[in-house]
């Protein structure tokens, strides 16, 4: 019986070896860079604007076009736009800031039936809670390094 089951096991191991797709890894990365790369860009385009028409400092702009970008992200995201984007893009779409919006939103949107406590706020930093948590702590480690070698 257990010679049976370790046959049906390699069996079925081989199956699954042929059915799952096999990824294009160059095409992912060149759609991922071609997407990240056009996503800054217009969050370029955006800097550029709200810095010559509204007549803001370098980092006032900045400021600006990183909220502009955040309501971009979740705006597309609210809309379904932005997971077909992720789809096609993977990675491309997911580092740039509007990535960080999207996953706030898509989790809130997932739970919205739930009610909008037990929902939309108790789910909403299910997967940016890691993200900002890491992100905090880096920085403050590479902060402290910075300031040990600075000494």
């Amino acid at each position: 019986m257990n010679r049976n089951q370790s046959k049906k096991n390699e069996d079925y191991k081989a199956y699954v070896e042929e059915k799952v797709p096999k990824p294009n890894m160059f095409k992912n990365c060149i759609w991922a860079f071609f997407v990240g790369g056009g996503i800054s860009t217009i969050g370029q385009f955006i800097h550029n604007l709200i810095e010559n028409q509204m007549n803001l400092t370098h980092l006032e702009a900045t400021n600006a076009t990183i909220l502009v970008m955040i309501f971009i992200g979740a705006l597309l995201t609210g809309l379904g736009i932005y997971d077909l984007i992720g789809k096609k893009a993977g990675a491309g779409s997911i580092v740039p800031i509007t990535g960080f919006a999207n996953s706030i939103v898509s989790p809130a949107m997932e739970f919205k039936r739930e009610g909008y406590v037990f929902g939309v706020a108790a789910k909403m930093f299910v997967l940016a809670g890691p993200v900002l948590v890491y992100g905090i702590t880096s920085s403050v480690v590479v902060g402290l390094i910075y300031y040990f070698i600075q000494r």
